[in-house]
């Protein structure tokens, strides 16, 4: 008689950031019904500002999940949870640029130290693949064309130093090493459960209160815009089919100036550009324009961006309309307008 196999452990996944805006949504997706299934998932995550508890009740009574209240800067937390799990998903970082230009000391914390506690605890204690979450800012600004992953970095603001940093960090200890690190680089997201401090989220929230929007410089900034759908996408192929020690660059394919973005944004909301919007001194360093070349990840991995960004952003403004009891305590204690 042939003895009944036993079910194939679920691979454990440590989640840093897990609690904040993009992490989150990995979480669910993974654990969701549309998830892969044999995914067992730990978040780490320091609950500061943007780290939000709630955007994980989705998930919280699940059986593969668990929660861990921690800084990825404690080495002997991250060594003990590294020692649990087989993969790494990093998400955790200091992220709102205006943040960064008022003071860079915790971006670099975070962002540089604590990626570098992170992928030497992976190191030590044998992970089998860490995948690093950067962005697109990394490459600085760019007038015409795209970014593919092999241009140069040229970052220009404090966090987008501290992110290019952790980037090298991260490579390098696949060169040195030979750890299986994955990096994905993506343009700007949007979505619900954003904190409100960005750009859509913010806009979205003031003119449902009735409020003016600040819309920097001229209006003329150019950026990609992504779903966080199809940024997760992106993230599981990386994890699942990307290839050891390479950079992926995961884009929207809608590219807006700040100014059209406002635009659509007043329609969405039924306000008008004369009462609702302020112009404001642009920001310091502002890049002009970024815009990434995924050619790479769509021929190696199959990806494309799934959702139209029209409908995307209806149904973004719609969640912040129906979920107030969610943002609204944001804002206060932010004193965010």
């Amino acid at each position: 008689m042939t003895a009944p196999t036993s079910p194939a452990r679920p691979t454990r996944i440590l989640v840093t950031g897990g609690a904040g805006f993009i992490g989150s949504h990995y979480v669910r997706t993974l654990l969701g019904p549309e998830g892969p299934g044999d995914v067992a998932i730990t978040v780490l995550d320091k609950l500061t500002y943007a780290g939000n508890p709630a955007n994980l009740d989705e998930v919280r009574t699940h059986p593969r999940f668990a929660f861990v209240q921690g800084d990825i800067c404690d080495p002997e937390l991250v060594g003990k949870l590294m020692a649990e799990h087989d993969e790494v998903v990093h998400f955790a970082a200091e992220s709102h640029v205006d943040r960064s230009i008022d003071g860079g000391a915790e971006f670099v914390r975070t962002n540089v130290v604590g990626t570098h506690t992170l992928i030497d605890a992976a190191h030590r204690a044998g992970i089998k693949t860490f995948v690093h979450i950067s962005t697109d800012e990394v490459y600085g600004s760019i007038d015409e064309g795209s970014w593919p992953e092999t241009h140069p970095l040229e970052p220009n603001s404090p966090y987008s130093s501290a992110k290019a940093s952790s980037d090298l960090i991260a490579l390098s200890y696949h060169r040195t090493h030979g750890l299986d690190v994955r990096v994905t680089r993506c343009s700007n997201n949007y979505g619900h459960h954003h904190f409100p401090e960005k750009v859509i989220p913010l806009f979205v929230t003031n003119l449902l209160d009735g409020k003016k929007v600040p819309l920097y410089g001229d209006g003329g900034n150019v950026r990609d815009w992504l779903h966080i759908d199809d940024h997760v996408q992106g993230i599981e192929l990386v994890r699942t089919k990307g290839r050891p020690g390479e950079v992926y660059n995961i884009g929207g394919g809608t590219e807006l100036s700040n100014k059209e973005l406002t635009g659509l944004l007043l329609q969405a909301c039924g306000a008008d550009w004369e009462t609702s919007v302020e112009y404001v001194e642009d920001r310091k360093g502002h890049d002009r324009r970024y815009s990434v070349d995924c050619t790479k990840i769509r021929e190696e991995l199959g990806y494309a961006p799934r959702k139209d960004f029209r409908e995307g952003l209806a149904e973004t403004v719609r969640w912040y309309r129906d979920n107030r009891a969610w943002w609204e305590p944001l804002k206060e204690r932010a004193a965010l307008n």
